[in-house]
């Protein structure tokens, strides 16, 4: 399975505890020069990038990131409205008619940008939500939000584009509309309803993690829907999204999902494994390297598990034969 990292990994690392960053000599890096670190850190071990429109990826430095890519391409253009303040109070659901288009035309020229490229469109719309009760008319915010959503899928239907939608329960805003997998499934199926049918899934893991969302039962459900778009691998403890390590934490839910992946033929039509990681104190190339390899030994494991024993077990709900099986894998 091909791979691709969100350029993000190689930042300044801010906090609102720490908006310079735990890396403040990064905190004025470019995207050329983060590009020209992780490419020449990670080599092969990543086959393309990722970037947010238009803080990291726009049309003024375009050639100069495809240069610094030095053969790698650009998997996927993620939107960009969380990260401008103009938005901070919503963009696709803004009940400012002034705002909301704002927002639309800057997913419009994301969306644009990714087909010119040849490139995947990822929305995730932190800021589309609410911090408090009674702040927000409900009805009428969460229909502006599909509306945007399905004018965006139709721009991106027209370049062959198809549009990954990454759900999370809160941060920046408090309250994300889109905030788990069964939202993110309605957003989707009211889509489908109007004929748009070019929208997937990204799951972010450490994002169902905090849910309490188990991985590999929603990638099977996702797969059997033929919505398994995406994956930004990462790990974390469960309460914020950590993006730490693949593997950190959460190993034998990450197991159970490469075995998934593995029944979904995950991989087989061009999909990515995406590292989406924010190692805050870490070394970046080091943290990514870890990552990639990390996922390697669990996929590693997950081949070695005994299928046709497997499925007698889960036929039975026997969970001691199961773990009796995982184990093995693992050399026990």
């Amino acid at each position: 399975m091909k791979t691709s990292l969100g350029i993000w990994a190689f930042g300044g690392m801010a906090t609102r505890f720490n908006p310079g960053g735990y890396k403040p000599e990064l905190s004025g890096a470019s995207t050329v020069e983060k590009v020209r670190t992780a490419v020449g850190g990670l080599g092969d071990l990543i086959d393309d990038y990722e970037f947010h429109y238009p803080q990291e990826l726009n049309r003024d430095n375009l050639g100069q990131v495809r240069e610094a890519l030095a053969g790698h391409g650009i998997y996927a253009v993620a939107t960009g409205t969380h990260l401008n303040p103009r938005f901070g109070k919503g963009g696709l659901s803004s009940p400012d008619d002034a705002v909301r288009q704002e927002a639309l035309t800057e997913a419009f020229e994301a969306a644009a940008l990714a087909g010119e490229v040849g490139a995947q469109m990822i929305l995730w719309p932190g800021v589309e939500g609410y911090n408090y009760p009674f702040q927000t008319p409900y009805k009428e915010s969460w229909a502006r939000f599909i509306d945007g959503i399905g004018q965006v899928a139709a721009l991106c239907a027209e370049n062959g584009t198809t549009l990954f939608l990454e759900h999370k329960n809160s941060e920046p805003a408090m309250k994300i509309f889109m905030r788990n997998i069964g939202m993110t499934l309605h957003v989707i199926h009211t889509l489908r309803g109007q004929g748009i049918d070019n929208v997937q899934v990204n799951m972010d893991w450490q994002h169902l993690i905090m849910n309490g969302e188990n991985l590999a039962e929603y990638a099977a459900l996702l797969a059997a829907e033929g919505l398994l778009g995406h994956q930004h691998a990462n790990s974390g403890w469960g309460t914020f999204d950590d993006d730490n390590m693949v593997g950190a934490t959460a190993f034998m839910e990450t197991l159970e999902l490469a075995l998934e992946l593995r029944r979904a033929g995950y991989g087989d039509n061009g999909e990515r494994l995406g590292f989406d990681l924010y190692p805050y104190t870490e070394d970046a190339v080091g943290a990514v390297k870890r990552s990639v390899l990390q996922w390697g030994f669990i996929d590693s494991v997950a081949s070695k598990i005994d299928e046709v024993e497997l499925r007698r077990a889960q036929q039975a709900k026997d969970a001691v034969r199961a773990y009796e099986l995982v184990y093995a894998a693992l050399g026990a």
